[in-house]
């Protein structure tokens, strides 16, 4: 440590993150409060929580809690101090959680918070290897009020990130100025100051930000996500950010998560450490969709239904989740930071969906969550349609043609196109099944479709007119099919696998059930069997759509499938040769100038 670091004093690398309206208020993920106890998140003043004798405060939470064992392992950390901000008399408890062993109390001491108080953790856990964590709990001692808990270190940085942080934007002009209002506020009294800078890339051309240091906008050619996240890291080559951060335009998330990034990447042992945000879905902003995911025949969301209220389950995904990440794991674009100087390949031009999955497999990042680091997403379950659909399987078809680590052979490789396709059947999403075709046959135009198409025009216009039975309508709440709450019976459910829900029984349209699936079931098969006719509501329940059988749609789709299948397979090594080659060209910084017009490509 310099010895102008060590006259500054212990830094700090990770405070607190308190609930925020608009992103989100679920009080027991942040923090936990007995007896005389409350937030106090006013206007105007600093966040605190305010206390008479008794009361109990506990940081015990998903948002809070110091994840010791990832920056022993990642960061290499040595030493660690707690500092405690506010006034009155507290009794303090530092617990430290542990994998697989009892939890441990290491610290007891009655302070006064007026007084700043800095508890010496030391050489804390310095034989952990797994898993851990350390938290602090509070008894209040009479009335006061706590501001901060700060976790501090005396070990050095190994570097100061220039982190730039690259937001995509199309025609969502309120919600991208909303995120940078925020983010520029947030620079203003963040202690990372001119450390870390947003650009917001607008392939509408139509965004209307406030002026701010602490943020540049350009006009961009709209080629979905990834010629906007190309562009990005384009800009952040040029201006020589060491870190760059692909981010949601809505940015859901806490500004304060932008501080506990760039710390640990400035701690980290491995230059090509990266930082996934996890992410929740709006509806129950609670439950963890994925903590990351991984890829290989399909996506696999890690860590899905957790539920952060409980200390336990969100400290265990903690724990499970401190090893360094296996190869095929990914992070999503709605929060993913990496290092400049590790990326070998730009984004394939995916347009939306997949181009994240590729750029982390493709690289060998040591690729890290940390609690805290989310980002809130719309239900994902009513964004499903024909598009996301034929989005997705072309991506994954493309993943395992173009990807040596992901070779699974021709009929490997086909079981992808197949269980898209046999997944959506007994659903009766006969749109959906034209599009997944669609896909099919797209891919096997070899990456050069992709290359044509970078601005998807021709091809969502295509889906957008071939999706009728399945675009969403406002529901009429009075004139819904009964709600299937769980599946049907076992000897139901086999009897209908063996019919294909109905679609080998002759006059089943008259035969089969009307029902109606929530949101949360809408992607559910195991609820659809014994159905003719389903009505499909959306999470808010405004929205609705209804499909029915038809035996005619079923083979016609079908023999679609089968005849694209025998030309996947008979032409399957020739196909695969020539993605490999294709991707290497498609993501180089070259191809990705001449297509963004910033110049000939080389």
């Amino acid at each position: 440590m310099s010895d102008e670091a060590e006259a500054a004093g212990p830094a700090v690398i990770q405070s607190l993150i308190w609930p925020e309206t608009g992103v989100c208020t679920e009080r027991d993920l942040y923090v936990r409060l007995d007896g005389p106890a409350g937030l106090d998140l006013g206007p105007g003043r600093a966040p605190s929580v305010v206390f008479s004798e008794g009361g109990e405060i506990g940081f015990d939470t998903w948002f809070n809690f110091f994840s010791l064992g990832k920056w022993r392992q990642h960061c290499g950390l040595d030493h660690l101090a707690l500092r405690l901000s506010g006034e009155g008399r507290v009794a303090v408890s530092v617990m430290l959680a542990l994998e697989d062993r009892s939890w441990e109390r290491v610290e007891n001491r009655v302070v006064e918070l007026g007084e700043t108080p800095v508890i010496e953790l030391g050489h804390l856990g310095a034989e952990v290897t797994g898993g851990a964590g350390v938290f602090l709990e509070l008894t209040a001692l009479g009335a006061g009020r706590i501001e901060a808990a700060d976790w501090l270190t005396r070990d050095a940085p190994r570097r100061e990130p220039d982190l730039m942080i690259s937001v995509t934007t199309f025609k969502r002009e309120a919600a991208v100025a909303r995120t940078a209002a925020r983010f520029a506020e947030h620079m203003e009294t963040s202690a990372l100051r001119g450390r870390i800078r947003m650009l917001v890339v607008d392939n509408g051309q139509s965004a209307e930000i406030a002026p701010s240091p602490h943020v540049t906008v350009i006009p961009n050619a709209n080629l979905g996500g990834a010629g906007g996240f190309s562009r990005g890291l384009i800009a952040a080559r040029e201006t020589g950010a060491t870190h760059c951060l692909f981010m949601d335009d809505d940015a859901s998330t806490h500004m304060q998560s932008l501080d506990r990034t760039w710390i640990f990447l400035a701690y980290a042992l491995d230059p090509a450490t990266a930082v996934a945000g996890a992410m929740i879905n709006a509806t129950h902003r609670w439950s963890i969709w994925e903590n990351g995911a991984r890829f290989r025949f399909r996506c696999r969301p890690l860590h899905m239904g957790t539920d952060l209220r409980n200390p336990f389950e969100a400290m265990e995904m903690d724990f499970e989740s401190t090893p360094r990440m296996p190869a095929d794991f990914y992070g999503g674009w709605w929060y993913f930071a990496f290092p400049v100087e590790a990326v070998r390949h730009m984004p394939f031009p995916f347009f939306v969906r997949g181009d994240d999955v590729s750029f982390s497999l493709v690289h060998d990042f040591n690729t890290v969550t940390l609690n805290g680091v989310v980002s809130f997403q719309d239900s994902f379950t009513d964004k499903e349609s024909p598009l996301t659909w034929y989005l997705d399987l072309r991506s994954h078809m493309a993943h395992h043609l173009s990807l040596p680590m992901l070779e699974a052979g021709r009929w490997g490789a086909w079981r992808i196109a197949a269980w898209f396709f046999l997944r959506n059947l007994p659903r009766m999403h006969y749109e959906t099944l034209a599009a997944i075709n669609l896909a099919l046959e797209d891919v096997m135009e070899g990456p050069g479709f992709f290359d044509a198409n970078a601005d998807m025009a021709a091809r969502r216009a295509d889906l957008k007119a071939m999706t009728v039975e399945e675009a969403w309508a406002p529901a009429d709440p009075w004139d819904l099919p009964p709600v299937r709450e769980k599946p049907p019976s076992v000897p139901v459910r086999t009897a209908m696998k063996l019919c294909l829900n109905g679609h080998l029984v002759p006059f089943y349209s008259r035969l089969g059930k009307r029902i109606t699936l929530e949101a949360v079931n809408r992607g559910h098969i195991g609820m659809v069997w014994g159905a003719a006719e389903i009505t499909c509501l959306s999470a808010d329940r405004s929205k609705s759509y209804t499909v029915r059988h038809s035996k005619r749609r079923a083979w016609s789709e079908a023999m679609r499938f089968l005849r694209a299948s025998r030309r996947f397979l008979k032409g399957y090594d020739g196909l695969r040769d020539q993605w490999r080659e294709g991707y290497d060209r498609l993501t180089s910084e070259g191809y990705w100038r001449g297509k963004l017009g910033l110049e000939k490509a080389g």
